[in-house]
Parts: structure tokens; C-alpha cells; sequence
């Protein structure tokens, strides 16, 4: 990381080195934290689309795709669409639940750089927070099948960090270790409307659901202090990916001033010009939690909508730091140089100076971002 420069933000956009993708418009857990299991459609993209439309990325320097969603594997033409983005010669990071790793590891080990697998707590509290029997029973089996299938095919972990799981950051590193995941990254659930399948039905109500309260506030505080304490050789390899100085900013901070102790710490990121985000039915939006650019199905090209006159108007209006939007984010991201050539999304997302300070290498007063 140190030495390499935070991609600069650019207008009209030349080079969008990340993408990420919902081949799928659905998911096959039923999360506390998340109503994209509740959506009606089945959109998906298809593999003629995305070689239809591949040319392109590459011309805009598009070197991964991150495949998100809902849950990719449900795509009915994965291996294909898979193989389209291979013929372009784009690398490919699978965001997953895990529970059809098993069926398709083999196809996962062939044409996948890199997985992310969904892991929110030992083994009773992630089948309760993803409302599947057998949730955890699943993903390490889908593990499992990878590793026998690519043993060095890297495949880690990310924990959303909620009520159901704050007292539980140590038990999910062990089960992380357990299953034979090679890292975990913790961020806080999400919980503003409209993001991940909300509708207007969710409330203030529901996202109390999923946030914590001030009991919940001091019990993560302690329960970072005791990983500090007894994690620290997983702390200092790596294999957990935050410091705890970073968990204490980003994720306790963060509930923290959605409870009104505090404010949001302020973040930096350029997602919004390096990356775009396509879904299943082809909507573009510059990340996960911004208004859509248009639809690439409707518009046939991506350079078009990302520097249509409504997105430079967007980019050109947007304060990161100011932006309610963006203060509340919890992924942004802050991609840079080689970054999505070498390994996954991840690096740019994880690998964060503490709130308000200068990454290693990055130019000072440098804003970052991210879908």
C-alpha cells in the first residue's frame, strides 16, 4: 500500500479500473440487516450482455469486477458470464453468502481470483442473523469445497457488525479460523432507507432493529478492547484486516452517532471516479447508496452514462465529507494505483488511515470515497 497514490478524481471520467456487478437480483438468505431477499423480480444480467457491453470496459480500463448483489450464484448462466468477463481478460473477486459454494466450487475455482464469503458470528448467531437453517453448516462446507478444489485460491471473510453480533467480534475470528478462511474484515450494517431492497415500509423502528443502543455501544467497546487484548497476533498478521483503533472509529463510531453520541467521522473516497456499480437490471449508479446515472440496457454504453451531463453535475457538486449520504457510509472506498489489477476490492476498502487522517502515500487533502 505505502508508495502507491490514491487514483485521483477526474472529470469527464477516462479510466474506471473497478466494476461491480449484480448478476443476480435476489439472494438466498433472509437477513435481519438487509431486504434484497424480499425483492419480487429475477432480474439477472446475462453473459451476452456482459460481453456486449465487455469492449467497452476494457477501453475504459475496467481490470476487475466485483461480483455482488443479491447472490451472484443464483445467476442461472454464472459459468458463462464468468467466462465472458475471462475473454476480456478482467478479473473477477466473488462476493458470496456461501451456501452454494459447494455446488459450484469447481466453477468458482476455475474462473474466480479471489471470494468474499459473508460470515456475521459463530456458528448460532450467523444462522440467526441470515434466517437459514444450517447457514454456517453451509458456508464451511462451500469452503471446504474450494479448498479442495484451488487451495490457493484466496478466500476470506467480511462480518456485518449489529445488535446481533456486537458481543461476538472474537467468537466470529475463531470461526473465521475454524472454517479456514484465510482473514476477516468487520464494517457496520447499514441501515439507511432505501439501500440494499429497502422499501418505504422501513422505519426508524426497524433499523433500531439492527443498530445499537447505548447498552449495545459499551458492550462493543469492551468487546474490542478484549479482541485488543487476545487477538492481537490475528490483529497484527493481518488476518484480521481493521486495526482496533479502526474498529473503534468506523464501527463504533459509527453507531455511536447514529445514536447521537457524537458525529459521523469524516471519510474520504473515490468510488464515484473510479468504479460504478451495474445491477440486474442494468440501472448504474456511481455506488451502492447514490441516486442511479441511467440504465445501461436502455443507454448500450457505460462511458456514456458515467459522463452524461446529470453525472458530471453530480460529481462536480459532491463534498464527501459533507455530503449526509456519504458521512453516513460505512464502505467507502479509496482505490488506488494497481489495486484492482493485483488483488480484490478489499484492499482499497480495508487498509484505511484512521478517520480524518492521510493514508500512507496519499496525497494530503486527498478526499476518499466509495460505492
Amino acid at each position: 500500500m505505502a508508495g502507491r497514490l490514491l487514483l485521483p478524481r477526474r472529470d469527464p471520467i477516462e479510466s474506471l479500473p473497478l466494476l461491480v456487478l449484480f448478476p443476480h437480483a435476489r439472494c438466498n438468505c433472509r437477513c435481519v440487516m438487509c431486504d434484497i431477499w424480499k425483492a419480487t423480480g429475477r432480474d439477472q444480467l446475462s453473459p451476452d450482455e456482459v460481453r456486449a457491453w465487455s469492449g467497452e470496459w476494457v477501453r475504459l480500463g475496467t481490470r476487475r469486477v466485483v461480483l455482488s448483489g443479491g447472490e451472484p450464484l443464483l445467476n442461472a448462466r454464472f459459468t458463462e458470464l464468468c467466462v465472458a468477463l475471462r475473454e476480456s481478460g478482467i478479473g473477477i473477486t466473488l462476493l458470496s453468502t456461501g451456501l452454494l459454494l459447494e455446488r459450484e466450487a469447481e466453477t468458482v475455482a476455475r474462473l474466480v481470483d479471489d471470494v468474499i464469503v459473508s460470515l456475521d458470528g459463530p456458528r448460532e448467531v450467523h444462522d440467526a442473523i441470515r434466517r437459514v437453517s444450517h447457514a454456517f453448516e453451509r458456508l464451511a462446507d462451500g469452503v471446504r469445497a474450494l479448498r479442495a478444489a484451488a487451495p490457493a485460491l484466496p478466500v476470506s471473510a467480511r462480518s456485518t457488525v449489529q445488535r446481533a453480533n456486537a458481543r461476538h467480534l472474537r467468537a466470529t475470528v475463531a470461526a473465521a479460523m475454524e472454517i479456514g478462511l484465510d482473514g476477516i474484515s468487520f464494517l457496520a450494517a447499514d441501515v439507511s432507507p432505501g439501500a440494499f431492497g429497502r422499501g418505504p415500509a422501513w422505519s426508524e423502528a426497524d433499523a433500531g432493529d439492527v443498530s445499537l443502543g447505548p447498552d449495545d455501544l459499551a458492550a462493543l467497546a469492551a468487546e474490542i478492547d478484549a479482541l485488543e487484548r487476545e487477538c492481537a497476533a490475528d490483529l497484527a498478521s493481518g488476518f484480521v484486516a481493521e486495526s482496533a483503533a479502526r474498529l473503534r472509529a468506523r464501527v463504533l463510531g459509527h453507531f455511536a452517532a447514529r445514536a447521537g453520541e457524537g458525529d459521523f467521522a469524516p471519510l474520504t473516497c473515490n468510488a464515484p471516479w473510479v468504479s460504478a456499480v451495474v445491477e440486474a437490471d442494468g440501472t448504474v449508479r456511481p455506488c451502492f447508496f447514490h441516486a442511479p446515472y441511467g440504465n445501461l440496457r436502455t443507454a448500450g454504453s457505460l462511458g456514456a452514462l458515467v459522463n452524461s451531463p446529470a453525472a458530471l453535475a453530480f460529481r462536480a457538486s459532491l463534498d464527501v465529507a459533507t455530503d449526509p449520504v456519504c458521512r453516513r457510509c460505512v464502505c467507502n472506498l479509496n482505490l488506488r494505483e494497481g489495486e484492482a489489477d493485483a488483488h480484490p476490492a478489499r484492499r482499497g476498502r480495508e487498509r484505511e488511515a484512521p478517520a480524518g487522517e492521510p493514508e500512507a502515500g496519499a496525497p494530503k487533502g486527498e478526499a476518499r470515497r466509495a460505492p
